[in-house]
């Protein structure tokens, strides 16, 4: 392979509080991926509804959004390796309490409110590595900062559900609730390590206000609102994750390896897309290879949608080959909208930003659980997955076209306000 397509580590080699915090992301990564796996398996289980896994999804819908807002503003106010250390043990309590759970008896309820809190939870410690990642690096690294944690995410989606598989078919849905709380608290020791990461200028109080100011700074600027919206049409329509239990069960005639490896596969194609991104940094017009990547996904998931028409033998592989296209062009996206908000924000307001696009991203594909269950519900499991895609599609084409400043986007050119938009806040008075 051409050594320009492998992925850029030289960030890493250059920072080591960069090295730190990816090896302490590293471990947690694997156990939440294998808990995102064991809850919707065990909620099958227990109901056998597809609906019921989607409404367990769209429970950490509320707190999703807002610990994103909530969290986005704490993170311009506090320490932000204190807040790391301090959430990673508290998600390590929460999954030691779906472990005590994931007993002879288990109850439903828990389902939806662990789960749910580990989600608001989980967007502050999201927030938080977002705002931090940009103080580690060069401004010229940070795209390829970027991809080294896509890389880092996508193991973690490659790895942990196939892990997940196998112990929830071997060992059990207990032990994997178990090894996610271990892999939290190896985070906590990890951000330790970095330095202190205060806030910029001493940091604005979190709140109400400091929440709308960030929101203020949204307005009238398109190229930000491009790589937000684009990636709702997205996840909304083209994300069929609710669909895997009853599609392994169905449509592959599998169990739960086969639904471990249902939620691998785009974990596996975005792995290789995150170490083939040795280019992404010659990208200049970052807001058109956004639009490009999200049809790219559209149209692998209408197609995987159509795979249960094939003979029995190709289907799952089939299947399988066009979830991992979709998590390719999934990875090159976010790299691309990460590096457009991180670039387009000024630190003091990086962490409401940071945020808010941790309520996008996280949020939409609660969403789309909730619509692709309902769709399968009425029309079926083949029917949701393809208009799905096939919506993602025209939504990128549309929004293409609504968004001329996001598709003419330039890689490091700071956005100024569209004229009648807001002005972006004042930060000498934070």
């Amino acid at each position: 392979m051409p050594p320009h397509l492998l992925i850029d580590t030289g960030p890493l080699r250059r920072s080591r509080d960069l090295r730190a915090l990816v090896g302490g992301q590293f471990v947690s990564v694997l156990g939440s991926q294998m808990t995102g796996v064991a809850v919707p398996y065990q909620v099958y289980r227990l109901t056998g509804s597809s609906l019921d896994v989607g409404l367990v999804s769209l429970a950490a819908l509320g707190p999703l959004l807002a610990g994103s807002l909530l969290g986005g503003s704490l993170v311009d106010a506090v320490d932000r390796r204190r807040l790391l250390i301090a959430v990673s043990l508290v998600l390590a309590a929460v999954s030691a309490g779906l472990a005590v759970n994931a007993s002879a008896r288990p109850a439903l309820w828990p389902l939806f409110v662990l789960p749910a809190l580990a989600a608001g939870l989980g967007t502050f410690e999201d927030s938080a590595l977002g705002a931090v990642i940009p103080s580690l690096v060069r401004r010229s690294d940070l795209a390829a900062a970027n991809a080294v944690f896509q890389a880092l995410f996508q193991f973690g989606l490659v790895v942990g559900p196939a892990l997940a598989g196998l112990l929830l078919a071997g060992t059990g849905i207990r032990f994997v609730y178990w090894i996610d709380a271990a892999t939290f608290a190896a985070a906590a020791l990890a951000a330790l390590v970095i330095a202190p990461q205060p806030p910029a200028g001493g940091g604005q109080p979190p709140g109400l206000r400091s929440v709308l100011d960030g929101l203020r700074f949204v307005r009238g600027r398109p190229t930000i609102q491009g790589a937000f919206v684009i990636d709702l049409n997205a996840t909304i329509f083209g994300l069929p994750r609710a669909l895997f239990p009853a599609l392994a069960a169905r449509a592959f005639g599998g169990g739960a390896a086969t639904l471990g490896l249902l939620y691998a596969a785009p974990g596996a194609g975005a792995l290789i897309g995150a170490l083939t991104t040795g280019w992404v940094g010659r990208v200049q017009r970052q807001g058109r290879a956004v639009i490009i990547a999200v049809i790219v996904w559209g149209a692998a998931i209408t197609a995987f949608g159509l795979t249960g028409w094939l003979p029995a033998a190709l289907a799952l592989p089939a299947g399988l080959a066009l979830l991992a296209v979709a998590g390719w062009a999934d990875v090159i996206s976010s790299v691309f909208r990460t590096t457009i908000v991180q670039l387009s924000v000024p630190d003091a307001l990086l962490g409401r930003l940071t945020g808010l696009q941790i309520a996008v991203v996280t949020g939409g594909p609660r969403l789309g659980d909730v619509e692709a269950g309902a769709v399968a519900a009425a029309f079926g499991d083949t029917a949701s997955v393809v208009s799905g895609g096939l919506a993602c599609v025209a939504g990128a084409l549309l929004l293409a076209g609504l968004l001329p400043a996001f598709r003419r986007q330039r890689a490091g050119e700071p956005e100024a306000p569209r004229r009648g938009g807001e002005p972006q806040p004042d930060l000498t008075q934070m």
